[in-house]
């Protein structure tokens, strides 16, 4: 029993199959739809307190419904975590963090490729492919290698060696590209039009999104059906916002929400990578390229993304904005999440933070709102980045242990490189 009624193109509203494999209408992505008075009616006879908890307790919301079998790594769901230490340095009473760094691969792309894989094996595809920044690529080859279907990744030469290495491991084929993702994903693209392989690279096909939707339903029954007043997230292909706000959206529609309104939607941008917050403050609702993109952090590293007028229409709907930081901060910012609550903050996470005391000072949030930030992945992920500045010790000199605790903690090689003058 699926509950899928049709596929839609989020630019025009033509409408496709949903029996049959599909792509993109004109180059935009498609929305998937569903028979939402269906979905109510089965979870009110079969309640999702009584579900195993991970992404798969939402079947009926979602396209495999429950006739199709998904690939699945075990148990995926994550916390959410309330951060009082943290929200008293960055000036909130109330901050929450949906910690996706403990998902099966470090990060939140978990769940869409989870979802792209289960979609792709159940069409009979057998080669998958993708252009990423590093999670995304992870994501694919663990999930694709689960299903045993061969995938192949194209990535930046310069991101993070651990995320190629875990494709490697995984027996992905991964190659390394001079060039930006968007410059990867139009080879990506060419691959697929000749038929060499199905591409799953960000809204390139409809089912990754409704995998990120699942994070959103998470979010609303973990509040008890009552959604936070801000989102921010850190965005660069934005299918993690798009989906959270459209699974918002659903279960409005399905009368579910004991909120009176809709949370805020906040895009955080890098300065060195900022088209949705250009368009934004054009008020465009397409964002023309970013040229000379540049971040430490590469999720966010996206200088054009195909999803772009679904992310300002989302911002738009739900009164949010977006706001771009300051490159310099985002390190910064990262490892005072680390310390002030141990959760594993990501440097793509570490823009979001950086983002409140922005936010605060316009007058955007106030102290007294129940903020959340999606951490959409592990600190590990950098950890090639930070080796070179940890102190070391000479084990055969006399060390005067009583000192250890005087000097601070090793600072981050990306905020050490802004601050000697280099190019972040």
């Amino acid at each position: 029993m699926r509950f899928v009624t049709h596929l839609e193109s989020a630019v025009d509203g033509t409408r496709f199959d949903a029996s049959q494999i599909q792509t993109m209408h004109e180059s935009k992505p498609l929305w998937v739809r569903y028979d939402l008075d269906r979905v109510k009616h089965e979870w009110s006879q079969h309640p999702l307190s009584e579900r195993r908890m991970d992404m798969w307790r939402y079947r009926e919301l979602l396209p495999v419904g429950n006739e199709i079998e998904p690939v699945s790594l075990g148990k995926m769901a994550s916390p959410l975590i309330a951060c009082p230490r943290l929200g008293a340095k960055l000036g909130l009473l109330n901050l929450l963090i949906k910690d996706e760094s403990q998902l099966p691969t470090g990060s939140f792309k978990c769940r869409g490729l989870a979802m792209a894989v289960t979609m792709a094996k159940h069409f009979g595809q057998r080669r998958l492919a993708m252009s990423s920044n590093g999670n995304a690529a992870s994501a694919l080859a663990v999930y694709a290698a689960r299903a045993g279907i061969e995938c192949l990744v194209l990535m930046p030469i310069d991101v993070n060696p651990g995320n190629f290495f875990e494709c490697w491991m995984s027996g992905a084929h991964v190659y390394l590209a001079e060039g930006l993702i968007d410059t990867c994903g139009k080879l990506i693209r060419r691959g697929h039009d000749e038929g060499h392989w199905f591409d799953v690279s960000t809204l390139k096909e409809p089912y990754r999104l409704e995998g990120k939707k699942t994070m959103g339903l998470e979010i609303a029954e973990q509040l008890d059906w009552q959604l936070p007043d801000v989102i921010l997230y850190s965005t660069g292909g934005g299918t993690a916002l798009i989906g959270m706000w459209k699974a918002f959206v659903e279960l409005r529609q399905m009368g579910l929400l004991r909120s009176s309104t809709m949370p805020r939607m906040i895009a955080v941008q890098s300065t060195g990578c900022c088209p949705i917050v250009n368009a934004f403050e054009k008020g465009e609702r397409f964002a023309p390229r970013h040229e000379n993109a540049q971040s430490a952090a590469f999720g966010i590293r996206v200088p054009q993304a195909i999803g772009d007028f679904m992310i300002l229409d989302a911002v738009s709907e739900s009164h949010g904005c977006d706001v771009a930081i300051d490159e310099c901060e985002i390190s910064r910012f990262q490892q005072l999440g680390c310390s002030a609550e141990g959760i594993s903050i990501g440097l793509e996470t570490g823009a979001s933070l950086a983002a409140v005391h922005k936010l605060l000072d316009q007058g955007q949030i106030h102290t007294n709102e129940r903020i959340l930030i999606v951490n959409t992945a592990a600190a590990t992920k950098y950890w090639a980045e930070a080796l070179p500045t940890f102190r070391q010790l000479d084990l055969n000199t006399t060390i005067d242990l009583s000192t250890l605790f005087d000097a601070k903690p090793s600072p981050c090689h990306k905020e050490l490189r802004v601050g000697d003058g280099a190019e972040a």
